[in-house]
């Protein structure tokens, strides 16, 4: 009994000491292994990802889904009918003239939208350029490329330039958007000009066209990766938000003089002219520095204490109203509560902690339907009933749609058993428009 109990105890002992010697000599085989560490290399330029060109109109078509027929109608479209505009006041009191594209136009721009420029499989965007472009997928994860995103890159900066393309659009020429479907995007010269008499009017990006803000992107595709590279060098980072410059540095009191000539070399060769009253450097030992009305002395954007103390005035006013009798329910409150919500959802977005707040307060205060949008509501769906059959691939029909489901969920707070009907009734007649 004893001589059998000794043995299971050096049993137990050897298969104690065989593991943990497979395990040490596995730790010793990974420990004497090179360390791989994988460091993603920063893309300088916008590079093609889909493999072939567009070489044919017939091509053209079938990447964008469309007819012969359905293009030559917007090519033969005249000017003046393309574009329909309204005046909108700027902050200096000056107006900017917005073109809404004629319907048909406009359904083509956004499948180039979709099917091209947007689509990380037919176009990969480099890491300097953020804004109206979708966040890009990289082996080390999601890259965004919103306004926030290109603030966080300045941040611990000490010193700023900013640089501000003038009249940006109207001085991207079609010439520049043949280039960039023909040389970077390889689609044939006859496709190319095509595409680009589709994004331009008068020979230029116009603003409205729903391909203008991707073009504009594009614009210094093959100048402007060696410029961020030359800066770089110098230990300076670089970004464009559309026509929206900065340069920026972790020294005090930094000379931009540098800087400033090669970024202005590189526009001015593209035949884009600089905005020299919105030229301006930022030193930390000034003024808090600030990039797209975001903070970036920190390790992450902030926003600006006054902003955030507009934002709870905002709430509080929001609050008041509530207390009107019946004022819930009025599209008047609907208007000023969505774009409260909206201010105090960039809490969220620079992590601010009284964004949480902020939120359950106006949780307690949402609008609240009334009867009339009991009856707008279901006219809405009739209406889209009886458009269905001829309408559902319009852009029309799809924001009427869309417009539906949005009423509907504010009419479910307060009339859930029509809610729910009236979506019964949406789900057969969903749009088809892309």
């Amino acid at each position: 009994m004893d001589d059998r109990l000794g043995h299971e105890e050096d049993g137990s002992v050897q298969r104690n000491f065989d593991e943990g010697y497979v395990f040490l000599c596995a730790l010793l085989n990974e420990l004497a292994s090179p360390i791989l560490i994988m460091v993603r290399v920063p893309q300088l330029f916008p590079k093609k990802t889909a493999v072939g060109s567009i070489a044919t109109i017939d091509q053209l078509c079938n990447a964008l889904s469309i007819t012969e027929d359905e293009l030559r109608e917007v090519i033969l479209l005249p000017d003046i009918l393309r574009y329909s505009s309204r005046p909108i006041p700027k902050k200096d009191g000056s107006l900017r003239f917005v073109h809404n594209p004629h319907f048909r136009l406009r359904r083509i721009q956004r499948r180039i939208n979709n099917r091209l420029l947007s689509n990380q499989s037919f176009l990969s965007w480099p890491d300097h350029i953020f804004g109206s472009i979708p966040n890009q997928q990289f082996d080390d994860g999601i890259h965004a490329k919103d306004y926030i995103a290109c603030a966080r890159v300045h941040c611990e900066s000490k010193s700023i330039l900013t640089i501000d393309i003038a009249n940006f659009f109207d001085n991207v020429h079609i010439s520049h958007v043949l280039q960039i479907f023909r040389d970077l995007l390889k689609c044939s010269e006859i496709v190319s000009e095509v595409l680009a008499d589709i994004c331009c009017h008068n020979d230029a990006l116009i603003q409205g066209a729903l391909t203008s803000s991707y073009i504009a992107g594009l614009a210094l595709y093959d100048v402007e990766g060696r410029v961020v590279e030359r800066l770089a060098r110098k230990g300076l980072r670089y970004t464009r938000l559309v026509d929206d410059i900065n340069v920026s540095s972790k020294n005090s009191e930094y000379n931009f003089d540098y800087a400033k000539k090669i970024v202005e070399d590189m526009l001015f060769s593209k035949d884009l002219p600089v905005n020299t009253s919105k030229t301006k450097v930022q030193f930390s030992s000034t003024l808090p520095l600030a990039v797209h009305g975001l903070r970036v002395g920190f390790k992450e954007p902030r926003l600006p204490g006054e902003e955030v103390s507009r934002i709870r005035a905002a709430v509080h006013s929001i609050e008041m109203m509530a207390r009107e009798p019946n004022y819930r329910t009025s599209h008047a409150y609907r208007r000023d509560f969505n774009r409260c919500m909206g201010r105090v959802n960039k809490l969220s977005r620079v992590g601010h902690k009284q964004h949480g707040g902020l939120v359950h307060r106006l949780h307690q205060i949402m609008p609240l339907p009334s009867q009339k949008d009991v009856q707008r509501a279901i006219k809405i769906v009739e209406k889209l009933e009886a458009d269905f059959s001829l309408k559902r691939h319009t852009y029309w029909y799809a924001k009427r749609f869309y417009l539906a489901h949005e009423r509907l969920n504010i009419l479910k707070r307060s009339f859930p058993g029509i809610t729910d009907m009236l979506r019964l009734r949406l789900k057969p007649i969903k749009a088809r428009y892309e």
